[in-house]
C-alpha cells in the first residue's frame, strides 16, 4: 500500500515543524506492506511564513507535497488534501501531532492484518504540553476515546472517503466535520480497528487563564456545529454526540449551579491551581463551565435553526 499523509494546518509553524520532521523519519522495513508514501500538507490560509519556511526547507522534506488554501477550515483543506494525494491508503493526522518512527509501520500493519478491506485503523493519541520532548508523555486515562471516526490518527483506504463523499465543508467553525463523516462511513458497514502501537504525541500549549475566551469561543462554534451535524443526522445518537438533550442540560447546569460556576468566579482556583504546576487538572476542572456554554450554544443555534425554518 502507498500512504498519502493529509495534513491541513493553520498558523501551527513552531509545532508542524516537529510534526514534518517525524514522518520523515519513518521505520519502513523492506518487508512492509508499504511501498512508499508522501506527506500532502494543506496550508488553510496560515499567516505565520508556514509555506515560507517549508520552501526554504525543502531539502530536508523529500516526502513533502504542500497546498495553499483560503482560510476554509480543516474540512475543506482535508478535501484538498485527498484530491491531491496519490495514494491507495489516505491517513489523516493533525499538524500538531507529533508521531513515532513506527507510526507507518503500525498502521499499515493493522490493515493488513484486518483480512477485509471495510476496515479503517484508529492509532491512539495522547495529548501533551511538553513541547521540548512530547513523545516522552505517558498514556492516560483522559487520552481514552470512544470516538468512531476522528481524523487527529486514522487511516483508511481512499475508496472509502470517494464514495461516502468526503467532508462536507459548510462545517467551517470547530468541531463535528470528522465525525459526521464517520457517519456516513458506517453505514457504509465500514469497521473500527483499534491500532495502539501508531502513537501520536497531540501537542497543545499549557493551560493558562488567558485561553478562556478562545475556549469558550471554540465551545460556542461547537454548538453551532453540532446542530449542523444534526440536522444531516437527525438521530439520538447524534443528540447525545453533540450534548442536544435535557440530560446534558441539567448535568451541566447542576454542575456550573446555573453558570454562577464560571470563568470569573474560579478563575482565582484555576490560577491556584496552575500555580501548583497542575494545569491539566486546571482545564479539566474548568470544562465544567466550557461544557455548560457548549449546551447552551447548542440549544441557541438549534432554537435559530427552528425560528428560521417556521418563518
Amino acid at each position: 500500500m502507498f500512504f498519502s499523509v493529509v495534513i491541513p494546518t493553520y498558523d501551527r509553524l513552531p509545532i508542524l515543524q516537529k510534526c514534518l520532521k517525524a514522518l520523515e523519519k519513518q521505520d519502513i522495513p523492506a518487508e512492509s506492506a508499504i511501498s512508499g508514501y508522501e506527506i500532502v500538507l494543506v496550508d488553510d490560509g496560515s499567516t505565520d511564513g508556514t509555506l515560507e519556511w517549508l520552501k526554504s526547507a525543502t531539502a530536508d522534506f523529500p516526502h513533502v507535497k504542500a497546498y495553499l488554501q483560503d482560510h476554509q477550515g480543516p474540512a475543506a483543506a482535508r478535501n484538498l488534501g485527498v484530491e491531491k494525494a496519490t495514494g491507495d491508503t489516505i491517513i489523516f493526522i493533525d499538524s500538531d501531532l507529533v508521531v513515532t518512527e513506527t507510526f507507518l509501520k503500525a498502521h499499515a500493519k493493522a490493515l493488513q492484518e484486518a483480512g477485509s478491506d471495510r476496515v479503517f485503523t484508529y492509532g491512539r493519541v495522547i495529548n501533551t504540553c511538553n513541547f521540548d520532548s512530547p513523545t516522552s508523555e505517558p498514556y492516560k486515562l483522559t487520552d481514552f476515546s470512544a470516538a468512531y471516526f476522528a481524523t487527529g490518527n486514522v487511516a483508511i483506504a481512499r475508496h472509502w472517503l470517494d464514495k461516502a463523499g468526503l467532508f462536507d465543508t459548510r462545517f467551517q467553525l470547530y468541531g463535528w466535520e470528522d465525525l459526521e463523516l464517520g457517519v456516513r462511513l458506517k453505514k457504509l458497514d465500514l469497521k473500527l480497528i483499534k491500532c495502539p502501537d501508531a502513537v501520536g504525541y497531540h501537542w497543545h500549549p499549557p493551560f493558562a487563564l488567558a485561553q478562556i475566551p478562545n475556549l469558550i469561543d471554540k465551545e460556542i462554534q461547537r454548538g453551532r456545529m453540532g446542530v449542523l451535524f444534526y440536522q444531516k443526522h437527525p438521530t439520538w445518537d447524534v443528540r447525545m454526540m453533540i450534548q442536544m438533550t435535557a440530560l446534558h442540560r441539567l448535568l451541566w447546569g447542576i454542575l456550573s449551579v446555573n453558570g454562577l460556576l464560571n470563568e470569573k468566579t474560579m478563575a482565582p482556583f484555576l490560577q491556584w491551581l496552575i500555580n501548583q504546576n497542575k494545569p491539566q487538572l486546571a482545564l479539566e476542572i474548568a470544562r465544567i463551565f466550557l461544557n455548560w456554554y457548549n449546551v447552551r450554544g447548542v440549544y441557541a443555534a438549534y432554537d435559530q435553526m427552528r425560528q428560521a425554518s417556521s418563518s
